[in-house]
């Protein structure tokens, strides 16, 4: 389903949800019945932010070309830190 855009002359303009290219060029008004034209408008496209479109075509070339890595990265481990609550214990 689409939706097209009619302009009445007496009540203004309208949305009509129709099958895609079934959209006459004129259709009734709903309101007073009268013949409303087709009004040529552009789509409702959303825009994204540059980091969310980089994000999008990295995601893209890495399905089409994938890292290829001959080894096994070595395993980094990140510096243990007690917890906080640890410190106020009695100690013996």
């Amino acid at each position: 389903m689409a939706t097209y855009e009619y302009l009445c002359s007496r009540c203004g303009s309208f949305d009509v949800k129709l099958q895609i290219g079934t959209a006459p060029k004129v259709y009734g008004c709903p309101v007073c019945a009268a013949v409303a034209r087709r009004v040529y408008s552009s789509p409702g496209l959303s825009l994204t932010s540059n980091s969310v479109a980089a994000l999008h075509v990295q995601e893209e070339q890495a399905r089409e070309a994938p890292a290829v890595v001959s080894e096994v990265p070595p395993r980094t481990r990140a510096p243990r830190r007690p917890h906080p609550a640890l410190s106020r214990l009695p100690r013996p």
